[in-house]
């Protein structure tokens, strides 16, 4: 099921932005650049900010750490779930002049599963390290932009995740709050 009707204006706009960001990416320091910044985002990342917070900040580092995690699941459970529920083909797949830089990881679009992750993650690391934040926003704003970059994603897909994402994150951190 698409997210929008085919004849909804918000689809060609959606669609004009989508292959004007993968002529970008076409070009090759621009993809490259890109790609990198995407496969960071599969999780590579976060990983390991996971890790040097649990290490190097100490209990409360670990303790952040592992909200991040438990986040991180909740955000891959919750995407899966609404690519099975909107199967929103790739843009790839239906917008002639988009192309894939990069394999995609599944078949459907809609959420962008890299932007949810980044964003939720964010929201959760900064309540615990609020001075990560140029680090944290500016690596974010990267991985979303590159999977329309990529062609893997439409601009729609990428901001509904940034809206989950914060939603989710802030509800993570709300949720942890009340539980300490």
């Amino acid at each position: 099921m698409n997210v929008l009707p085919p004849s909804s204006p918000k689809i060609t706009l959606d669609r004009r932005m989508c292959v004007a960001a993968n002529r970008w990416g076409a070009r090759r320091a621009v993809g490259l650049f890109f790609g990198i910044v995407s496969r960071l985002g599969d999780g590579v990342f976060w990983y390991a900010l996971m890790s040097v917070i649990a290490i190097v900040g100490g209990w409360h580092g670990a303790i952040a750490a592992a909200h991040m995690a438990l986040t991180g699941l909740t955000a891959l459970m919750l995407y899966r779930l609404l690519k099975r529920w909107t199967r929103r083909p790739r843009p790839f797949r239906t917008c002639p002049g988009v192309i894939a830089h990069v394999p995609p990881l599944d078949e459907f679009s809609f959420p962008s599963g890299h932007t949810l992750q980044a964003v939720s993650f964010t929201v959760v690391a900064l309540a615990y390290f609020p001075m990560l934040a140029p680090l944290l926003i500016g690596f974010t704003a990267l991985v979303a932009a590159s999977r329309v970059v990529l062609g893997l994603h439409y601009p729609s897909d990428v901001l509904a995740a940034i809206a989950i994402g914060c939603g989710l994150g802030s509800a993570s951190v709300w949720l942890g709050h009340t539980i300490a």
